[in-house]
């Protein structure tokens, strides 16, 4: 009979000198191993930064890392000098994260420079080397819209800047509340043909108090004129201006590539050197440049000048390359007017989660008290002026709608103060996005705006203010 051959050797175990037999504890042993083997996870991929996006401005630098996964972070101050180190997990030096080095541009009004390194493995540190104390907000966004996750770092100075004194600043308000470039009124001035004070009349290369005139000294003065209809602005009114989105939310993107934050900042900064031409008007703009501002922040900033009135700029976009005109909406409290006034509110209210709003920096609670504040006196007054700004638009432009339109911006929910928000033209019409980058269209509805907030003030002159008045 001939002999049994032996059992093939089993790779996973070693075979002992002398061993005859598999005995079950070995079997098992040997099952264990193979099970270990199986579960012990590889090592963890790298996560990949995809781009690198620097926003510096007066009011706070925004540094933002795209990647591809959420990423954990530490970070600290050390002082003498200042700096902020931030160190993020999970992450290796790559060439588009060595970038940021080069994207740190000399005026950013924070940052000296950035330093970028290994620290250890998947460790990476970034040490920014300020110009000032800051107050840091580091945190993260997931992925929404074309953003894949978002590492944030907002660099806000731990003094905030006061709004009219920035204005003053730079130049844009004198401290005694006279636009720059307009004429400063003395505190006698006469009607014109009325002797000027103290009976005394200019000679030829004299100073004017230099000759005196007793002939006339017995004609009684004339009365002044009556005020006309445009004086009844008898005190300072300030306007709020808001040019919608801004920084990482660059707003609708227009078939020729144009973005709409750059044309209502263009539009906007139009439109308050054309106020600031006229007597008792000055003008706060939400954001004076490229960066983004929350949708509660900029209510906010409204709130904090005892604005008399807000506008926010915008150039509509809708599925349909064919839909064109301006429109202008005011608050519903309730429901909008129409479908389409819900469907771009519902939009427009999306703006903090695409421009990366600090969840942990806004107050839901005061959202819900702003709105629950939001009168039936303040939506008349601001349909009052959304009626007059869409009468004077529609000189210009055709309109989408005859009427004001409502929905629930969350933009127009300050409780005390008119709002309105203007739809310039569709941005996603080629021939009305043409409009909106053409120079003389942008500054027609400028004047146009004017023309209808001018009107509305001198039908509705604001009451006096305890302040800034």
């Amino acid at each position: 009979m001939p002999a049994t051959p032996p059992l093939p050797a089993d790779p996973l175990i070693p075979t002992q000198p002398g061993q005859k037999h598999r005995t079950r504890r070995t079997l098992l042993k040997a099952g264990g191993t193979l099970l270990l083997s199986v579960l012990t996870p590889l090592p963890a991929r790298a996560a990949q930064i995809l781009a690198v996006r620097v926003w510096p401005a007066d009011e706070y630098t925004r540094v933002t890392l795209e990647n591809d996964s959420d990423l954990k972070t530490s970070h600290f101050i050390i002082k003498n000098p200042e700096r902020l180190v931030v160190d993020i997990e999970g992450l290796d030096l790559n060439p588009e994260l060595k970038t940021l080095v080069a994207k740190i541009q000399s005026n950013d009004p924070y940052i000296q420079q950035v330093r970028v390194g290994q620290n250890r493995p998947g460790v990476v540190r970034l040490v920014f080397d300020l110009k000032s104390e800051i107050r840091p907000q580091v945190f993260t966004l997931d992925p929404v819209g074309e953003y894949k996750h978002r590492l944030i770092f907002d660099l806000y100075p731990v003094r905030e800047v006061d709004p009219i004194a920035a204005m003053i600043e730079k130049g844009e308000w004198s401290s005694d509340g006279v636009p720059v470039g307009q004429p400063q009124v003395a505190e006698q001035h006469p009607a014109p043909g009325l002797p000027l004070p103290d009976n005394r009349i200019p000679a030829p290369g004299v100073p004017s108090a230099a000759v005196p005139r007793p002939d006339i000294a017995a004609k009684p003065p004339a009365r002044p004129e009556p005020p006309q209809q445009a004086d009844k602005l008898v005190r300072m009114l300030t306007v709020a201006l808001d040019p919608g989105h801004g920084g990482e939310d660059p707003g609708a993107i227009g078939s020729r590539g144009s973005r709409e934050k750059d044309i209502v900042l263009a539009i906007a900064k139009r439109l308050k050197a054309k106020l600031e031409q006229h007597p008792n008007m000055r003008v706060m703009l939400t954001r004076d440049g490229d960066f983004f501002v929350p949708l509660n922040k900029r209510v906010e900033k409204a709130r904090k000048v005892d604005a008399d009135l807000f506008v926010s700029i915008h150039a509509d976009a809708f599925i349909k390359p064919s839909a064109r005109g301006s429109s202008v909406f005011v608050l519903s409290e309730k429901s909008a007017s129409s479908s389409a006034a819900r469907w771009l509110a519902n939009k427009e209210n999306q703006a903090d989660l695409i421009g990366g709003a600090n969840s942990k920096d806004h107050d839901p609670q005061l959202a819900s008290v702003l709105f629950d504040l939001s009168t039936t006196a303040q939506i008349n007054d601001s349909l009052k002026v959304g009626k007059a700004v869409l009468q004077q638009i529609g000189g210009i432009n055709k309109l989408h709608n005859g009427a004001v339109e409502r929905a629930g911006f969350a933009v127009l929910k300050a409780p005390d103060i008119p709002s309105i928000l203007i739809e310039t033209a569709f941005i996603s019409n080629p021939e009305e996005e043409a409009r909106l980058l053409d120079n003389n269209y942008q500054d027609q509805i400028a004047d146009a705006i004017v023309k209808g907030i001018r009107s509305y003030f001198a039908k509705n002159p604001p009451l006096a203010k305890s302040r800034l008045t």
